[in-house]
């Protein structure tokens, strides 16, 4: 597939280094326009139907990350650029699909662009159809703890657990909701090999219980009870590989 994409760089020297990399070594992206600064970028991007921007961190007047909290919801992937590597995680929390560093690498470019590309054809193709995992069913049981002693549940009873800073709420099936002092972390470990996904920060999914897939800004699944839990763009990937 062809992605559809924009460069967004303060410095002309920059965007032209860039622009001629992708031109010369990623040929199923095409650059749609540049811009130079948060203002630029915003007449573009609501004006432009787009699988990609390329956003430089720090520009005049503003950074990424205000462009992003402006914008608003989007349905496209955005590959950060920037000598800054304290905004990595600032990145990946603010829904950034990858992460370049200046100078850039032709490698890293490449293969940001190759995991782009993936994310994309796997939304297309699952775009608003009623999803079925690659996964099998799988039994078992997990133990949580109570003040008097511990609670026995069923892995396959649980929809989704959400961090609670030092505590995870699990959300059952039945419509309850278990408070435990354990952190999402803990709960990852514990379940990733019963088919659980951690689709962000916050969230941990039962794969089994996801219906649909809703492509936005990082996209979002919708569970078999009608709940909506957004997907962080570093999550997204892995998550995708559940389905066909």
């Amino acid at each position: 597939m062809k992605l559809k994409s924009i460069i967004v760089e303060d410095e002309e020297t920059s965007r032209e280094i860039l622009k001629n990399y992708i031109q010369k070594y990623c040929p199923d992206v095409e650059v749609l326009g540049e811009a130079a600064n948060i203002e630029e970028a915003l007449i573009l991007i609501r004006n432009t139907a787009l699988d990609l921007v390329f956003l430089d961190v720090e520009m005049p007047y503003g950074n990424a990350f205000d462009l992003l909290e402006k914008v608003g919801d989007v349905n496209f992937e955005t590959i950060f650029v920037t000598a800054y590597d304290h905004y990595a995680i600032e990145a990946l929390n603010a829904h950034a699909s990858y992460y370049l560093m200046k100078p850039i690498s032709i490698d890293e470019l490449i293969k940001a662009v190759v995991y782009v590309t993936e994310i994309r054809t796997k939304e297309d193709a699952l775009q608003d159809q009623v999803l079925v995992t690659k996964t099998k069913t799988v039994s078992g049981k997990i133990t949580i703890p109570q003040q008097d002693g511990f609670e026995v549940l069923e892995t396959a009873d649980i929809l989704y657990c959400k961090a609670d800073d030092n505590y995870t709420e699990i959300y059952l099936n039945t419509n309850k909701k278990k408070l435990v002092s354990k952190t999402l972390k803990y709960f990852e470990l514990a379940l990733t090999e019963s088919g659980f996904a951690r689709v962000h920060k916050s969230y941990l999914v039962n794969v089994k219980e996801v219906r649909k897939y809703v492509k936005g800004k990082g996209g979002s699944v919708i569970l078999s009870n009608g709940k909506q839990i957004i997907v962080s763009a570093s999550k997204k990937s892995n998550l995708l590989n559940y389905f066909k």
